[in-house]
């Protein structure tokens, strides 16, 4: 076969009756995302024909991986899932859109969707389950952005965890989405903005929401609309961390329904529902009232 055959294409194909030695066209699709990746270009597609485990993948160039119409899923027992580590050029974007990200539960730290380097990342109609460290981890070196939306993160250590790395800062919205049974459901760190949206925080053995200020390099949470039920902690704000919220149930958590340490604050706007958690907490905002 000619080495043109195997020239980089804007979409490409995998099938789980596919072959990585194939040219990854829509009738001779690879097996797996890493054998497409090579084969797709800068700012291309890889779509999935038909259900199967494509396998974990590090993505250095911006791509879109999606499994419209069919479950497509990268099973990763024992290692990183999804890499995100583009450290050169611009429009860095990455789109994961229908995929099923599963860890498989073994516990060696293992993330679903790690982010290192890169402009921005979606996660679009997606589930990530079973991993031990964390769901969704955003640690960009440089200012970039993550969005979630109409996804499940579940049976992880942190369901969504945002954490810029020396250099970096973070801005996230998530939107209708739900961060079910995790250890904690959504840790945010220093130098991150994060809105969230009609989204559930449910069931999480430790804080539904943390915000966790170490340096005191802005951080700011933002929840409007949202559900923090039967977690342990409900909302959580560290030391120069901002939590703000509005529209919101608080509702059913074993522990404090808001908690404020080292000084965090916890700022409610309207329509707020804080009932029937072990004990309420209360909502402090910088002057050390409510607001």
């Amino acid at each position: 076969m000619s080495l043109s055959a195997f020239a980089q294409a804007t979409r490409t194909w995998v099938s789980g009756v596919g072959d990585d030695a194939n040219p990854c066209s829509r009738t001779a699709p690879c097996k797996t995302f890493a054998g497409a990746i090579s084969k797709t270009a800068a700012g291309g597609i890889i779509d999935a024909l038909d259900p199967g485990g494509y396998g974990a993948v590090t993505i250095t160039k911006a791509m879109t991986i999606e499994g419209n119409g069919t479950l497509a899923s990268a099973l990763h027992s024992g290692v990183n899932g999804i890499i995100v580590n583009i450290t050169s050029g611009t429009n860095r974007d990455v789109i994961l859109r229908n995929l099923l990200i599963d860890g498989a539960g073994v516990t060696l730290g293992t993330n679903g969707v790690r982010f290192l380097a890169g402009d921005s990342l979606l996660v679009e109609d997606c589930y990530v389950t079973h991993d031990s460290g964390n769901g969704i981890d955003f640690e960009p070196n440089s200012a970039a952005s993550l969005t979630l939306r109409r996804t499940s993160v579940q049976l992880t250590g942190v369901g969504v965890f945002v954490a810029p790395a020396v250099g970096g800062s973070a801005t996230g919205t998530i939107v209708d989405s739900m961060l079910d049974r995790n250890g904690v459901g959504l840790k945010v760190q220093d130098n991150s903005r994060v809105n969230v949206f009609h989204s559930s925080v449910n069931n999480n053995t430790g804080d539904g929401v943390f915000g966790n200020g170490l340096t005191g390099s802005g951080l700011v949470l933002m929840l409007e609309s949202c559900n923090v039920s039967n977690n342990n902690v409900g909302i959580h704000s560290n030391g120069s961390s901002s939590i703000q919220v509005a529209n919101s149930s608080i509702i059913g958590n074993a522990g404090l329904g808001v908690s404020s340490t080292n000084s965090g604050q916890l700022i409610t706007f309207v329509s707020n529902r804080l009932v029937q958690n072990g004990a309420p907490g209360t909502f402090v905002g910088p002057n050390g009232t409510n607001q």
